[in-house]
């Protein structure tokens, strides 16, 4: 066998592409299967930006660009960003990204090596311990508990913070529980930060715009004192349903503290995926200068789903579901099934056709949930509620517990 590094023994995965593999062989199979485990719009990319595409391939676009994008493409975040936050950054701050992963792996190999912490959310995107633990950086779970909504609570998160930290990472709203911390909240977080300035921040705000019931995002943008050690997260993908195009951006620090991080990571992409491909910064540019009429349409449909769900999800036996203020997934409390939560998203998967994700698929204190997408049809969301509960009404079902 040939040796490779250790460090590659620590590599997760993210278990939502390994449901959509077992899911998609089980349809060639003949089987009827209803998808609510991948996290992606069911929704077609918006005429506009694929035309954008098109125009650009046809008008020569097909060659390099710079490591950090398109200078066009980054004047558009900085419009983008300045109307969504009111805070206006440098087209030098901001690095185009071959999606929103990137920007994790950058930030994460910065800070992480033997010897030092990086706080994540947990239940949270499981790319994020995978990656912290790639780097030999001990992964210190920051609670995401459904008792704050699955926000994140400010003093609990300062008192994980010790001199070893270096990076800590957020992400509201969130995947897997459709959390958003509240603003009071993040106040308190930033204020704490002020005694832990060693740590660096990576906010992850990729669904920033997928807020409900009057709830709002707010941006660590927002907060000035913070600027020179934050780095933020963001992309095309779910606002615009471009998961495909892989097209994300990141908002590096400034200042004579945190400067020097984005020529870092302008040679790691140099060093790596080299740059991102011309006509998709040219429908990127598309997304955000254009009609937003397809966002805001998609948004009443999943805040009509989101409805549907948490009230089909409460009605099921042993689930209890509070409702998600964000993002487009539902993070269900399963204790009172009596099940373990991976064995009951397999077997649902295996026997009542409905595609979910197991809670500890995202984190150590994920068990006793599973999480739910839905970004699909609203007559499928039925059909996998009716065949959920007729799966958890089985009588044989009890003989498969524990």
């Amino acid at each position: 066998m040939l040796q490779t590094i250790a460090a590659f023994d620590h590599l997760g995965e993210e278990n939502a592409f390994a449901v959509l593999a077992r899911a998609t062989q089980l349809a060639h199979e003949g089987r009827d299967i209803v998808n609510l485990g991948i996290g992606q719009p069911d929704f077609r990319t918006p005429d506009h930006i694929v035309e954008a595409a098109i125009k650009a391939l046809r008008d020569g676009h097909h060659g390099y660009t710079p490591a950090n994008g398109l200078l066009a493409t980054r004047e558009a975040v900085v419009r983008r960003t300045l109307a969504t936050t009111g805070v206006e950054v440098s087209p030098e701050s901001v690095m185009i990204m071959p999606g929103g992963k990137p920007t994790m792996f950058a930030a994460i190999m910065m800070f992480g090596e033997p010897g030092t912490e990086i706080l994540y959310p947990d239940p949270g995107f499981p790319i994020y311990r995978s990656m912290i633990e790639f780097t030999g950086a001990t992964p210190v779970p920051v609670p995401m508990r459904e008792v704050n909504g699955f926000a994140f609570s400010a003093e609990e998160t300062l008192s994980l913070i010790t001199p070893k930290t270096r990076l800590l990472i957020l992400n509201s709203p969130a995947n897997p529980t459709g959390g958003v911390t509240p603003r009071a909240e993040i106040e308190k977080l930033v204020k704490g930060l002020e005694a832990h300035p060693h740590v660096a921040i990576l906010s992850d705000e990729i669904y920033d715009v997928m807020t409900y019931d009057g709830e709002t995002h707010c941006s660590l943008l927002k907060f000035p004192e913070i600027r020179d050690r934050l780095i933020v997260l963001n992309g095309w993908s779910k606002t615009w349903a471009m998961t495909g195009w892989r097209m994300g951006w990141s908002i590096w620090p400034n200042g004579e503290k945190g400067a020097h991080l984005y020529d870092k990571v302008r040679k790691l992409a140099v060093n790596c995926w080299s740059c991102v491909n011309a006509p998709s910064q040219f429908a990127g540019i598309a997304a955000i200068d254009g009609p937003q009429d397809d966002v805001e349409k998609m948004m009443r449909a999943f805040d009509k789903r989101r409805k549907v769900v948490v009230e089909g999800l409460n009605a099921l036996p042993g689930i209890s579901c509070i409702t998600p203020k964000g993002a487009f997934y539902a993070f269900p409390n399963i204790a009172g099934t009596g099940w373990k939560s991976k064995k009951l998203a397999s077997a649902l998967l295996e026997e009542a056709g409905v595609a979910l994700i197991g809670g500890p698929d995202f984190g150590v204190l994920g068990e006793g949930y599973i999480r739910l997408s839905y970004a699909n049809s609203e007559e499928n969301i039925l059909r996998a509620l009716e065949r959920i509960g007729d799966f958890l009404s089985r009588d044989s079902v009890s003989a498969a517990r524990g």
